[in-house]
């Protein structure tokens, strides 16, 4: 395709939704009884509920920068934990890990619509998500902490199509 014939990809807003997981497990008779367990969590802290379910909009970015640059600019967005109590002493509950999951291919996550680019999300120090994998863990504080994070439109090396994309990505914060 020829950059002029293609100028640029206009941009869908991408969500971020949080993920929530519960422990069960699931036991089969032969007599059609299901029996379920679960578990409530204590976590130190909450997610500020306008971080539940955020729109981020990538803007436009053009063929022409994804193919000189392998990339688009990185767009900022953050994670607000609030109300976090930690005990004096609670080592095993002062860090976290942040795990972003959803649809991937070739180490990114994956866009409908657009065809040649994925997803990437780095955290403040330049750690690349991977999906479905944990972040490094950072050092969790009482009070408020903002967790920063980029969303960047990313090569996955393939031919570049111009279009519309959107893509819906989870997240989970796990106290360690």
């Amino acid at each position: 395709m020829s950059l002029n014939h293609a100028f640029c990809c206009k941009v869908l807003p991408c969500m971020l939704a949080l993920s929530v997981s519960g422990a069960y497990s699931a036991t089969y008779s032969d007599h059609g009884r299901v029996d379920m367990q679960g578990s409530i969590i204590d976590t130190p802290c909450a997610i500020a509920t306008a971080d539940l379910s955020q729109s981020i909009d990538m803007g436009d970015t053009t063929i022409g920068e994804i193919y000189l640059n392998g990339r688009g600019r990185p767009k900022p967005f953050s994670l607000n934990l609030v109300n976090c109590v930690l005990s004096s002493g609670d080592s095993a509950r002062s860090h976290f890990r942040t795990t972003f999951d959803g649809p991937s291919a070739k180490g990114l996550f994956s866009v409908s619509g657009a065809k040649g680019v994925g997803l990437q999300i780095t955290d403040s120090v330049g750690n690349v998500a991977v999906p479905g994998e944990p972040l490094p863990a950072g050092i969790l504080t009482s009070g408020s902490q903002r967790l920063d994070y980029n969303l960047r439109l990313v090569s996955d090396l393939s031919h570049l199509k111009a279009g519309d994309y959107h893509a819906i990505l989870r997240f989970k914060v796990d106290y360690l």
